[in-house]
């Protein structure tokens, strides 16, 4: 018996598994959940690449004119570049998952705003100090002046100076 047999019944006796082998390129699942005839234009595509077939005995495999499979393989190729970015690390955010988070914040600020406004009114009463009047926000509210039309004022002083000059003019002329 060999030491690799012998470590491996020593791990069942132990009840633990042995480590898990590598699995192959791509693995059974290569294309599961897409339609024949994409995996059939990556089955071209990957040996036109290798060169076992050319660029046109591809297109002519596919039904397509060359140029269209120069095409599809720049879209193929563009797809795995893509897929080759660097996953970012840890969970990935949901809006949902943000909305949550962003709800407890509010809930805890509500909270801790509570609170201050409780230590402030605690405070106030340990010195002595009035709360200020909350300023009502409908019915008793200050009157804003309305702005003066200035263009009538102005017009009717003119009226009253025009009226006013000939007047003038009279007793000039009769002195």
């Amino acid at each position: 018996m060999n030491h690799s047999t012998t470590a491996a019944k020593t791990l069942r006796e132990a009840g633990a598994k042995p480590k898990a082998r590598c699995k192959s390129a791509g693995g059974a699942t290569l294309g599961s959940g897409r339609s024949r005839e994409a995996q059939r234009q990556a089955a071209l595509i990957l040996e036109v690449l290798a060169g076992m077939r050319t660029p046109a005995q591809a297109a002519e495999a596919l039904g397509v004119s060359v140029p269209r499979y120069y095409q599809i393989e720049g879209r193929a190729l563009g797809g795995l570049v893509s897929a080759c970015e660097p996953c970012p690390k840890g969970r990935a955010r949901s809006p949902d998952h943000e909305l949550a988070v962003l709800k407890r914040q509010h809930e805890r600020l509500q909270r801790e705003l509570i609170r201050q406004q409780t230590l402030v009114r605690i405070a106030q009463r340990n010195f002595g100090l009035t709360a200020p009047v909350p300023t009502p926000k409908n019915g008793a509210q200050k009157r804003r002046r309305l702005p003066a039309v200035r263009a009538l004022g102005a017009a009717a002083h003119l009226q009253e100076q025009s009226q006013q000059a000939p007047t003038a003019e009279r007793r000039e002329q009769t002195a």
